[in-house]
């Protein structure tokens, strides 16, 4: 199955078993950020914003430190609480060794603080940079930042979930999931930004669009 059809089925199971209110709700962002035309990404061909994160081991990640050892691809995500992103991280870990025999690394970027991004385990296991953007800095330097509005903090906090705990930052702030390739000069050399967040891109085109860099 591919990836997206797996997440056009999660999306169908959990429409089917909550109430519209509460799907309604939950979707009805996805309307207002593509009627708004904000958080629509950096042009292919701009060059990419530098800038120094957190890894979740604590580690200093500088995008230009890494796009000189080959080309990058930034993976901007809601957070470990969001089980679309989780699938779509899930699917790029598999095809992570196709991703690396062409030369280039993957670097997941969220609003979670580090503490919260992963286990213990799975910081054992990384095979790829996971950043912390607490602040939303980077993902407002490629236009894909967005304040959460107060219907949808009033929806989460009932589940609950609390972003502010989540990304240890009083600001209900998301990222619009978006898949950015960088060539070795700092390029952009494709983007994929959708603020539908149930709709990402397919490994089989990530990998084709990265042969092409």
């Amino acid at each position: 199955m591919s990836l997206n059809l797996e997440l056009k089925q999660m999306r169908a199971d959990f429409v089917a078993k909550t109430p519209v209110e509460v799907h309604g709700i939950l979707f009805k962002i996805i309307e207002d950020l593509q009627s708004s035309g904000i958080a629509t990404g950096l042009e292919v061909g701009s060059k990419a914003r530098d800038f120094q994160l957190t890894d979740a081991l604590g580690q200093p990640v500088r995008l230009s430190d890494e796009w000189k050892k080959g080309p990058v691809i930034l993976q901007f995500y809601r957070g470990a609480w969001c089980p679309y992103c989780n699938v779509q991280l899930l699917s790029y870990q598999k095809i992570l060794p196709d991703i690396q025999r062409l030369g280039a690394q993957l670097i997941a970027i969220s609003p979670q603080s580090p503490d919260n991004t992963l286990s213990q385990t799975e910081k054992l296991e990384l095979n790829f940079h996971v950043v912390s953007d607490t602040r939303g800095l980077v993902a407002a330097k490629y236009n894909l930042l967005y304040d959460v509005p107060e219907y949808l903090i009033d929806m989460y906090k009932s589940f609950p979930l609390d972003l502010t705990e989540y990304n240890a930052s009083e600001r209900w702030i998301l990222p619009v999931p978006a898949t950015i390739m960088i060539d070795e000069d700092g390029i952009i050399r494709y983007s994929h930004v959708d603020p539908d967040f149930t709709v990402r891109l397919e490994p089989s085109e990530l990998l084709y669009h990265l042969q092409s860099l």
